[in-house]
């Protein structure tokens, strides 16, 4: 069983940044591939980025590439989201989510534990 608990949400202008931070509880979050989720107004929930149990691959929406940095901290039990460059168009409630497995996953389907969602305003 893993808890998540999003937070670092916040109102921001185009071409800040923002990192969002996620802890996690329970036993099993170190061997848990992890992942971040947004959902705009209106629109389905979609994959941003993921991460393996260790670190060691990450991988994003090719729309986030290169802005924003998925890492984890597994001593602190915690999952980050670092955006820089934001855009209007990154609006969203973000989501951190776990797998029951070690490995990246880029579908919802994959996950098996959600948080509660931090949201994200971008003004342009």
């Amino acid at each position: 069983q893993v808890q998540l608990v999003e937070s670092g949400g916040g109102l921001v202008q185009a071409g800040d940044s923002l990192r969002l931070s996620c802890a996690a509880s329970g036993r099993t979050f170190s061997t848990s591939g992890m992942g971040w989720f947004r959902q705009a107004s209106g629109k389905e929930r979609e994959f941003v980025a993921t991460i393996s149990w260790n670190g060691g691959s990450t991988y994003y929406k090719d729309s986030v590439k290169g802005r924003f940095t998925i890492s984890r901290d597994n001593a602190k039990n915690m999952v980050y989201l670092q955006m820089n460059s934001l855009k209007p168009e990154d609006t969203a409630v973000y989501y951190c989510a776990a797998r029951d497995s070690f490995g990246m996953g880029s579908d919802m389907s994959q996950y098996k534990y959600w948080g509660q969602g931090t949201q994200v305003t971008v003004s342009s």
